[in-house]
């Protein structure tokens, strides 16, 4: 028998027994489309932070914090100690650095906005205006109102996110409003409640990203003066460094000088590091979750094998007259390792499809009913979700699909495979 011989016999097999056919092929179905299902999701996953990230992070800026270790976060965390802390005059003594363009510092701290009835807590991020414009020039840019080079005192520009929150047209505040900024001082036995009027004179546009030190669409930005003066302190939560090129020789020399310069009691964090850290985290992930999904693809093996073995017996006199007639045992081999690989592309494009469509299913409604990302909280609710995720299937990930339907399908039927092919003629006839 010729290869289209045999291809068409394995799959008359298949055909005269369709139901049991379907429930092997279901198998490989659910295990494929778990795979693909995990693989797309964290595929897109990776390709929404890396956008993201990027747009957030200026990968020529280094960000520099009190104290050694991870040394960033949100609303004034940092990795320094009471003895351990940045000045604005340390800024100006990195910018002295040789590679150094610009050096400019920011305190931040979580406070609660007020406009009206409505209350947010966010983020208040004191800058110098004039110095985070040149090292954001294309993200920090005013959408509505205008970015003061020499700001009053009182002047506050908001996020994108801000004046729409809830984004169904519920205005929070907008440029010429005034919105009273909250916030607690003192002790945890005494704590006191401070506040400040603020005037708005600019909304950014929207960036769509989520940042670590830089723009965000969900901060609000004052001047760092007032910052230190009604927060009442000289400290910075961090300090950043503009390189004059994003070269890895630059970051590399840069960050040895700033530690150097701090007898190394400071962490100097690279967004290029950091990303290709979170995508070596992520393949990590990746690689366990497909593990996982791959426990299904045992389960269905084992099934295919109790199934073609079942099939074996039934057909056992079929097997008899075919040798009798002159087929190999290679034939037979073949034959019924052709239905397996069969029922393995099958089940292994309906699982891409099916995979596919889940992981789509999940991103657009299952991760929107989560709540998503954000970092306010605006009387109680959350301000939506940061970035959305569109699950990416690669050719990568189609391939190796199919290759693991079929590869685990011939696999578990070799043995059933095996059997059918050393059948003896005369017993196989005899056999009821």
């Amino acid at each position: 028998m010729n290869v289209l011989d045999i291809f068409s016999y394995a799959y008359s097999g298949i055909r005269l027994r369709k139901l049991r056919a379907a429930l092997t092929t279901l198998g490989i179905v659910i295990g494929i489309a778990a795979i693909v299902a995990l693989l797309s999701l964290s595929e897109g996953f990776r390709v929404a932070i890396t956008s993201q990230f990027e747009r957030g992070f200026a990968l020529d800026v280094l960000t520099v914090t009190a104290g050694r270790g991870l040394g960033f976060g949100l609303g004034g965390v940092s990795s320094g100690t009471s003895e351990e802390y940045l000045t604005l005059n340390d800024a100006r003594a990195i910018y002295g650095i040789t590679g150094v363009k610009l050096s400019t510092a920011i305190t931040s701290k979580s406070v609660s906005l007020s406009s009206g009835d409505l209350t947010f807590t966010i983020t208040a991020a004191g800058i110098n205006f004039t110095e985070y414009s040149q090292l954001y020039d294309t993200s920090f840019i005013a959408e509505s109102g205008s970015i003061p080079l020499n700001p009053e005192n009182d002047s506050i520009i908001l996020g994108a996110r801000i004046v729409d929150p809830w984004q169904n047209g519920t205005v929070f505040a907008e440029v010429g409003d005034y919105i009273n900024v909250t916030w607690i001082t003192g002790s945890i036995t005494r704590p006191v409640v401070m506040n400040y009027v603020f005037h708005v004179v600019g909304v950014l546009k929207e960036i769509g990203g989520f940042s670590i030190s830089g723009p965000s669409d969900t901060q609000v930005y004052i001047p760092i003066s007032t910052a230190q003066t009604i927060f009442e302190t000289d400290r910075v939560n961090q300090i950043l460094v503009q390189l004059v090129n994003g070269d890895q020789t630059t970051i590399d020399s840069v960050t040895a000088s700033v530690e150097s310069l701090f007898d190394d009691k400071v962490s100097v964090l690279s967004p290029a590091a950091m990303l290709n850290t979170f995508s070596s985290i992520l393949s990590t992930v990746q690689l366990f979750l497909t593990g996982l999904a791959g426990i299904s693809l045992l389960v269905a093996g084992i099934g295919i094998m109790n199934i073609m073995i079942v099939s074996v017996m039934e057909r056992t006199r079929e097997i008899g007259i075919l040798k009798s007639l002159g087929m190999k045992n290679k034939t037979v081999l073949v034959i019924f390792l052709c239905e397996a690989a069969v029922i393995g592309l099958l089940g292994a494009v309906i699982g891409i499809g099916f995979g596919y469509g889940l992981s789509s299913f999940v991103a657009r409604f299952g991760l929107a009913l989560m709540g998503g990302g954000g970092n306010g909280v605006l009387n109680g609710q959350r301000a939506g979700s940061v970035f959305n995720i569109t699950p990416v299937l690669t050719p990568i990930v189609i391939l190796g699909a199919l290759v693991f339907g079929v590869a685990t399908s011939v696999l578990f039927g070799l043995y059933p495979a095996w059997r059918a092919s050393k059948l003896k003629p005369v017993e196989a006839l005899r056999y009821e």
